[in-house]
C-alpha cells in the first residue's frame, strides 16, 4: 500500500475532506478518489475507509490500496490534432465532441507507442482544457486526474503555445498594428474585471502571432485581440508544456507515452506508469 502524509512538523490545520486532501497530494483526482473510497481501496492511518465525506487531519497518512493503483496505470491520455468544427467536450448546438475521432481508423499510423487500442478506453476520456469550435490544433483527453489536474488544475502553470492569423479589424494587415497594441497584449489587458497575467507574444509573419499563455480564460486570445483592434481569423494551438503537436495530421490521434515524455516545462518524467497493453502485458 502506498502512503502519503505531511511531516510531523506542520501544524494541524482545519479537517478537510478525504477526496480533497488526496487531490491536493496529487494522487487522484477528487471524483477518482470519491470512487476508490466508495470500492474500499484508500486508508486513513493504516484503516481502510469507504464513507464518503469523511473528513481527515493534514498530517493523516493516506494510504492507496494495491487495487486503486492497479487501475489508475491502466488509464490513457491520448493527443488529437483537432479539426474545426468539433466541440472539445460535451456535444451542443448539433456539433460532435472531438472525443468521437478517438478511433482505430484516426490512430496516427507514426505512433511509436505499445498500448494498443480498446474501447474501454473511451470511458471517462474527457478534455484537458478547452479547444473551442473554431479553433485547431491539440487537445489533448485523459482518464487519469493526475495529468488533468497538472494541465488544468488551479495551480498549473505549463504554456500553451497558439499560431494566430489575424488582420486588422478594419480590413488592413498585422504590419499596420501599432507596437504600443502589442505591448497592451503582452500585458496590461484584463478580462471580466480581472487582469491577466503577462504572455509572451511575438510577430511571425505579416498576418501572424504566436501567443505564449500560462492561463487559458474562456476565448482568452479572441477576446484579447478585440480589445486592441484585431480579428481572429485562424487559430491553432501547437504547444502545451512540452508535448508538441509537431507531425500528427489532423483529425489524427496518438497516446501519450509516460515512459518518454513529458508534459512538465522542467522535462523530468513523471512517475506514471505505462498502461497495461491487451491481455495484461506491458
Amino acid at each position: 500500500m502506498t502512503e502519503t502524509s505531511n511531516s510531523k512538523s506542520e501544524n494541524i490545520e482545519e479537517k478537510v475532506r478525504l477526496s480533497k486532501r488526496m487531490s491536493e497530494l496529487g494522487l487522484c483526482s477528487r471524483r477518482e478518489a470519491d470512487d476508490w473510497i466508495a470500492k474500499g481501496w484508500v486508508a486513513v492511518n493504516g484503516r481502510v475507509v469507504n464513507e464518503l465525506g469523511i473528513k481527515v487531519n493534514p498530517n493523516d497518512k493516506i494510504g492507496i490500496l494495491p487495487e486503486a493503483k492497479r487501475e489508475q496505470n491502466q488509464r490513457v491520455t491520448v493527443i488529437l490534432n483537432k479539426p474545426l468544427g468539433y466541440v472539445s467536450g460535451q456535444a451542443e448546438d448539433g456539433y460532435e465532441p472531438a472525443k468521437v475521432l478517438i478511433t482505430p481508423a484516426n490512430h496516427w499510423s507514426g505512433d511509436h507507442s505499445s498500448i494498443e487500442f480498446d474501447s474501454r478506453q473511451l470511458k471517462s476520456l474527457v478534455p484537458a482544457g478547452r479547444l473551442d469550435i473554431n479553433s485547431t490544433g491539440l487537445l489533448i483527453l485523459t482518464q487519469d486526474g493526475r495529468i488533468a489536474k497538472a494541465l488544468v488544475g488551479e495551480n498549473s502553470s505549463l504554456e500553451k503555445e497558439y499560431l494566430v492569423r489575424v488582420e486588422l479589424t478594419d480590413g488592413r494587415p498585422l504590419s499596420d498594428l501599432d507596437n504600443s497594441k502589442l505591448e497592451l497584449l503582452r500585458y496590461g489587458l484584463e478580462l471580466d474585471g480581472k487582469k491577466l497575467i503577462p504572455a509572451k507574444i511575438e510577430k511571425i509573419n505579416e498576418n501572424q502571432l504566436k501567443f505564449v499563455l500560462k492561463e487559458g480564460r474562456n476565448r482568452q486570445i479572441r477576446r484579447m485581440c478585440e480589445q486592441v483592434g484585431l480579428k481572429v481569423l485562424q487559430l491553432k494551438r501547437v504547444r502545451i508544456g512540452n508535448i508538441r503537436l509537431a507531425n500528427l495530421p489532423i483529425g489524427k490521434w496518438r497516446y501519450f507515452d509516460p515512459a518518454s515524455e513529458s508534459f512538465t516545462e522542467s522535462r523530468s518524467p513523471q512517475k506514471y506508469k505505462k498502461p497495461m497493453r491487451k491481455g495484461g502485458h506491458r
